[in-house]
């Protein structure tokens, strides 16, 4: 392996500036002249807009939606059956449908003029009752938020793979649950924010934007605003975490734009933290019902699955309503040998922000669903929990297996990271424990959660192509050049939001080329420099980023050869790369003398040198079904059944993402999305009263964990190379933040069993498991 190449624990290249405070993102940008936005939002979750009155000393400072001329409404188009469409209006028309829908927009001067023109602006409301729940939201008189629809289904679609009806006949042994999985908000340290301007130089509008997906915004802003896409350049700055929260056009930016053109001066919004509490509530509101059919030793045979999305107010672009809906019964069968799925997703909208796939997408739930299935098996059959699962998963001569669903799992091990699982955990030494009961009264829990994580993965069945949505990925571009000193500068399509691609990109330029990290410099984001990508997402961005710089430094290899050879005067054949030199059997010459050559003396060149010279543009095609990692999660809690407060004592994590890249950065993005997890367990939900008015708007009532409450895992790594990636890679983003629901819900369930209770809901709090305990004292 060449120093620093691929599998090298080297810490992260980008890391310097962050932590010298150098970063910069959008608020760290400031132009002359610039302006602040600020926005006037709907104090009710479903009203009409009688009137607004403007102030009177803010003529061309305050608008409404009527005065944005020239800008479209936000619509998406996907292809699902009976999907019913909607205007997503950048400011609200007519009525808003969800507390925070912006309805006017204030420019000032400084921030606090613009706020201060937001709280003068009267808008004269006439309000109408809300949609709340997902379930009444289709029952007969339910209030409609889109008066053209019948009732408030987006979408239904469903699925039926294999012989269910077989399935039925044969099973011994039938398990229904019902479990809920409630709304939550992404949380990045930096929210949503934008500034826009007028470049006429360039005769163009630049943005700067904190998002995942420079090209798409790029695309989406030209297409709502009536720009051409050459007039339209995009720069997405250092971002601030986003976990698929920066996926989506928001109107707010759209709005902005505008503003910018219209007002000719730098308009700025940032988003502050109450803004990004309300209007980004907006993902994991689920509900589920499973029923699985079994064999007489638990062998499951086939699933039944209904899946129910509250995905709010409106489908965005270009990621509609309908997605979340729709990935959960394509994954219900896990990574267990499970040849009959049928299922029902429902979409429907209501009274909140619109949602958006946050990590994990809908695997967190469909994990949910086959993994409580197991732990209710083992329970009828007489086995321990990992036992069960061991008789149903995936064998690894099964590979590559493909699914009830028409997925095709690539590569892996799962019994083997069950047993590495198993051991870490200490079964027996749990149960142990169970048995000496605790001294404080708290009861403990044993509790697991098997799944896979589909990866940057194309236009498969349940993929993009599929759903006939606006942003399908294709070919995932990437530029590499020497420079004139030797040293390499690689364009990319993905963006960064603290992946670490400057540093594992580099990696892979090392592997390729063999040259030192630390003379790579990675660019991306900018729609004017960086080549055209979709951006970062579905866990790709390794993948299918890494690919492209692979294949365009191997293109670079030829050239350098090439020159390397002739100024060595040796067969190219004849010449190795290596620690940023062409080496021969007699002598070497570096790369930075091949730049030379190339840019200033080509009197030195082969007469028959490519023209294109140490530039190589390379594109890599995204995988139609993508690339499967896998995990196992175990965890052990303590349940005080006097408080319901839930304490985890110990977790281990069994995680496969293929070749890892750089083992450091693997630990953080699983860490980082265990951290999450928990969240998702047993702290994090955004609640709303029965008016619609949402009830957790500070980080006060909003609770997310904090190192206290997130463990130090036990963390065993395996590496099965994926047959169908550069490096054997896969993706690994996502996992962290699917297995931790389910193994904390398992085990708090585990606890809790002597009781009686069982609880099926997140996130579990001790309100939750309080309610369990006493709903099991009354039966």
């Amino acid at each position: 392996m060449p120093q620093g190449g691929v599998g090298a624990r080297i810490p992260r290249l980008e890391d310097g500036r962050f932590m010298h405070g150098r970063g910069q993102f959008v608020a760290d940008i400031a132009l002359p002249g610039m302006l602040h936005a600020a926005f006037v939002r709907s104090p009710h979750a479903h009203a009409r807009i009688r009137s607004v009155k403007k102030p009177d000393h803010a003529a061309g400072r305050v608008f409404v939606a009527a005065d944005l001329v020239g800008v479209k409404p936000i619509r998406s188009s996907p292809s699902f059956a009976n999907f019913r469409h909607s205007d997503f209006p950048v400011l609200a028309v007519d009525k808003a449908r969800y507390v925070g829908e912006p309805v006017v927009m204030a420019i000032g001067d400084t921030p606090h003029e613009a706020e201060d023109l937001v709280a003068a602006t009267v808008v004269d409301w006439d309000v109408l009752p809300p949609v709340m729940d997902m379930k009444r939201a289709l029952a007969p008189g339910a209030p409609r938020l889109h008066e053209h629809w019948p009732d408030n289904m987006f979408c239904e679609t469903r699925f039926d793979h294999g012989d269910i009806a077989a399935a039925i006949k044969a099973a011994k042994h039938v398990v229904t649950r019902e479990y809920r999985t409630n709304r939550q908000t992404p949380m990045p340290l930096e929210g949503r924010a934008c500034l826009a301007h007028v470049d006429h130089r360039n005769d163009e509008v630049v943005v700067y934007y904190s998002h995942q997906l420079p090209v798409p915004m790029q695309i989406g802003l030209a297409t709502f605003l009536g720009v051409p896409q050459r007039r339209l350049r995009v720069i997405c700055p250092d971002v601030g975490g986003a976990f698929g929260l920066k996926t989506f056009l928001d109107g707010e930016t759209v709005a902005v734009t505008w503003a910018a053109i219209t007002l000719d001066r730098p308009v700025r919004h940032i988003q502050d933290r109450r803004e990004h509490l309300i209007c980004d509530a907006n993902t994991r509101d689920h509900w589920y019902r499973i029923t699985a059919y079994a064999d007489a030793v638990g062998k499951v045979l086939g699933i039944d699955l209904e899946a129910w999305c509250d995905t709010g107010a409106y489908s965005p672009w270009p990621w509609p309503a309908g997605i979340e809906a729709s990935t959960a019964p394509g994954n219900i069968a896990g990574c267990y040998d499970i040849r009959a799925v049928r299922g029902r997703a429902v979409t429907v909208a209501t009274s909140k922000p619109p949602g958006q796939p946050y990590r994990g997408v809908a695997r967190p739930g469909a994990c949910y669903g086959h993994e409580i299935v197991m732990d209710a098996l083992a329970g009828i059959v007489g086995c321990e929990p990992h036992e069960i699962r061991a008789r149903n998963l995936v064998r690894p001569e099964q590979m590559p297996y493909r699914t009830a669903t028409n997925k095709v799992l690539d590569s892996g091990d799962y019994p083997e990271a069950l047993r590495k699982a198993v051991a870490a955990i200490d079964v027996a030494g749990v149960r142990a424990r169970q048995r000496r009961s605790e001294a404080d009264g708290r009861r403990v829990g044993l509790g697991f959660a098997v799944f896979y994580e589909q990866t940057a993965y194309g236009t498969g069945p349940f993929g993009y192509s599929g759903w006939g949505i606006e942003l399908v990925p294709g070919l995932e571009p990437a530029t590499a050049r020497l420079t004139g000193d030797g040293d390499l500068v690689l364009d990319v399509g993905v963006h960064s939001h603290g992946q670490g691609y400057e540093t594992v990109f580099a990696q892979i330029a090392a592997e390729v080329l063999g040259i030192a990290p630390a003379r790579v410099k990675v660019r991306y984001g900018d729609t004017t420099l960086a080549p055209a990508g979709t951006g970062t997402y579905t866990s790709r961005g390794a993948v299918s980023g890494g690919g492209a710089v692979a294949t365009a430094c191997k293109q670079l290899r030829k050239p350098i050869a090439r020159i390397g050879a002739h100024l060595l005067q040796v067969a190219e054949d004849s010449v190795v790369l290596r620690d940023g030199k062409v080496y021969s059997a007699t002598g070497s010459v570096s790369f930075a003398e091949i730049g030379r050559a190339w840019y200033h003396h080509p009197e030195e060149l082969p007469p028959d040198v490519d023209p294109q010279g140490l530039t190589a543009v390379a594109g890599y095609k995204a995988i139609d079904g993508g690339v499967y990692s896998y995990s196992v999660h175990a965890a052990v809690v303590a349940v005080d059944p006097a408080t319901g407060v839930t304490e985890i004592l110990d977790y281990a994590i069994v995680e496969d993402c293929g070749t890892m890249l750089n083992p450091m950065l693997v630990d953080g993005q699983v860490l980082g999305g265990l951290a999450g997890g928990i969240g998702n367990a047993l702290y994090e939900e955004s609640t709303y009263d029965a008016l619609g008015q949402p009830t957790a708007t500070t980080l006060a009532d909003y609770c997310v964990p904090s190192a206290v409450e997130v463990p130090e895992p036990t963390m065993i790594h395996m590496e099965t190379p994926s047959p169908l990636s550069e490096f054997g890679v896969k993706g690994v983003g996502e996992s962290g933040a699917i297995g931790p629901p389910t193994a904390i819900a398992n085990a708090i369930n585990d606890a809790l069993r002597p009781l009686g209770a069982h609880l099926l809901e997140t996130p579990m709090t001790p309100r939750r498991v309080l309610a369990a305990i006493a709903a099991a004292a009354r039966t």
